[in-house]
């Protein structure tokens, strides 16, 4: 299996969170400028919806019937879109801080969202409890809230399993937790485990914690959750640390495999996703050094399968229904005002799935 780039769309700014039309010819991003905006994956022709949020726009998705979007932002606001239109018609204040990341139920009846800000708790710099819960679950057909769910802030990254009935969700510190959103008391965790690996303790220039699990994501048949990042580092300011997955099976907490060896390099992994079809799933983020910033890897064995580098941060990677192509959403650098203007630094790319 190897990608091939079939197109490379520029937008006017950085994308942080993308979803794909269940149609497969459109995607959505939500920007570093708060706007949210429909594009064509063929011509790269884009529209913006009619409302934006009031800073970053972090996330957003799409309901499995194709006719509604919600988006999250850094003002903590949910927004219900008409696609079809590209007009808001239900805002929420889901959260008093940002929002990290979204994630929508399989059949479509439910949305999550986490969030939470780091604030050294002690001497020892640990983080601060939190100040509101850090997952939140809204029902998506009347935006009423469904599940306040505790977990250490902050929490970046969130999944629901395949039938809906669990969500997952990992923070800052390596700490994964499961909830049966159907159970009678769904606020307490059915499974829960941290793994060391994600976190890092600065000892150069900055001295506190930093890292996390930054993405999250089910194997298909339910059996397995995997999450990305990077690994220990001792100076969090150049991000150097190892480009990192691990496989869990959630229901016990135990760790089925990881990464191997000399198949990474240095970088921020911001986004995994699995293949339709189980046997193959792709990682991708920022590279600080080596020879790639996305890659698929094979989940018989864990090995890299095929990599590239698109010399762009990556922050998300969705693959097609189909599994017959790939798209990659990001930004090219941070870019600076040239003869007054800012350079269009968004970008979604297009590779073909082959093999």
């Amino acid at each position: 299996m190897n990608l091939k780039l079939l197109h490379d769309h520029k937008l006017p700014t950085g994308v942080l969170g993308f979803a794909l039309h269940p149609d497969g010819t459109r995607g959505f991003a939500s920007c570093v400028d708060g706007s949210i905006q429909q594009v064509d994956l063929a011509s790269g022709k884009a529209e913006l919806f009619e409302e934006r949020h009031t800073s970053y726009a972090s996330g957003c998705v799409v309901h499995p019937d194709g006719t509604t979007l919600l988006s999250s932002g850094y003002d903590g606001r949910l927004l219900w879109h008409e696609i079809e239109t590209r007009r808001c018609w239900r805002r929420v204040q889901a959260h008093a801080f940002w929002s990290w990341q979204l994630a929508i139920s399989p059949d479509g009846r439910r949305v999550a969202t986490t969030t939470g800000q780091y604030i050294a708790g002690g001497w020892k710099y640990e983080p601060a409890a939190e100040t509101e819960p850090s997952v939140k679950v809204f029902d998506t057909a009347t935006g009423e809230l469904v599940a306040a769910l505790a977990h250490t802030p902050p929490v970046l990254s969130c999944a629901f399993s395949p039938d809906g009935r669990h969500l997952a969700a990992a923070n800052m510190s390596g700490e994964v937790r499961v909830w049966d959103l159907f159970a009678r008391d769904a606020r307490e965790p059915v499974s829960r485990w941290t793994t060391p690996d994600f976190t890092s303790w600065g000892t150069i220039k900055t001295h506190h914690f930093c890292g996390g699990i930054y993405g999250l994501a089910f194997s298909p048949d339910g059996g397995s959750l995997i999450g990305c990042g990077m690994g220990p580092m001792t100076d969090p300011m150049a991000g150097n640390g190892k480009m990192t997955w691990q496989r869990w099976d959630w229901r016990k907490g135990e760790r089925r495999d990881q990464i191997r060896d000399g198949q990474h390099g240095a970088g921020l992994m911001e986004s995994v996703a699995w293949h339709p079809d189980g046997r193959h799933f792709v990682m991708a983020g920022r590279q600080a050094q080596g020879t790639w910033n996305a890659a698929l890897f094979g989940t018989e064995d864990g090995g890299l399968v095929h990599s590239i580098d698109t010399k762009k941060r990556i922050t998300h990677a969705r693959f097609s229904k189909d599994g017959k192509s790939l798209v990659l959403a990001g930004a090219n650098g941070q870019p600076q005002r040239k003869d007054g203007a800012w350079p269009a630094w968004g970008r979604i790319q297009v590779y073909a799935v082959e093999g």
